[in-house]
């Protein structure tokens, strides 16, 4: 199913290039919003898209930003939601469901506070619960949105350069 999905958005996005931009821009805010981004594979399919970058000549700037600021506005509600809603969400699936995350984010949110925010954008499940964290936790908006922007812009980059980059180098020896 997870292949499936990921080959059928990807066909889509080959297809119908002029939604690559919103649905970069989706990809990468479910990617990074709380809950949600445990659920949908979008990474998988952010490195994907970035291949098709090279291959069928998508632009690359326009979908980093909007990678970035899907990436952004995930994290700004994931705040929103930890901030406002704190006690009932850590009760709720699918955290109930794994009760060391939560903790865990808290451990290294106590530990790292900003830089927490900024490099748990780049570890797995930590990339939504971490803002949600912030939120819970009441980290003042202006350091959170400062680690949030840098981290999402560097994120971005880094999940749909490597395919774009790749398939340059690899057209480049095969032409």
């Amino acid at each position: 199913m997870l292949s499936s999905l990921v080959d059928t958005t990807l066909d889509f996005v080959r297809t119908h290039q002029e939604w690559a931009i919103p649905i970069v821009f989706m990809l990468a805010f479910c990617e990074s919003i709380a809950l949600i981004s445990l659920l949908i594979p979008a990474t998988i399919i952010l490195w994907g898209v970035g291949a098709l970058i090279g291959a069928s000549g998508l632009e690359f700037w326009p979908l980093w930003l909007a990678a970035a600021c899907g990436a952004i506005l995930g994290d700004w509600l994931s705040y929103w939601l930890g901030y406002y809603y704190h006690e009932p969400i850590a009760r709720s699936w699918p955290l109930n469901r794994n009760p060391d995350l939560v903790p865990r984010a808290y451990r290294l949110f106590e530990r790292y506070g900003v830089l927490a925010v900024f490099f748990g954008r780049f570890f797995g499940p930590l990339r939504a619960i971490v803002p949600l964290v912030a939120g819970a936790t009441m980290m003042p908006q202006v350091p959170f949105q400062l680690a949030n922007v840098s981290s999402a812009l560097t994120w971005a980059a880094l999940v749909l350069a490597p395919g774009a980059l790749g398939a340059e180098l690899l057209e480049g020896v095969l032409y």
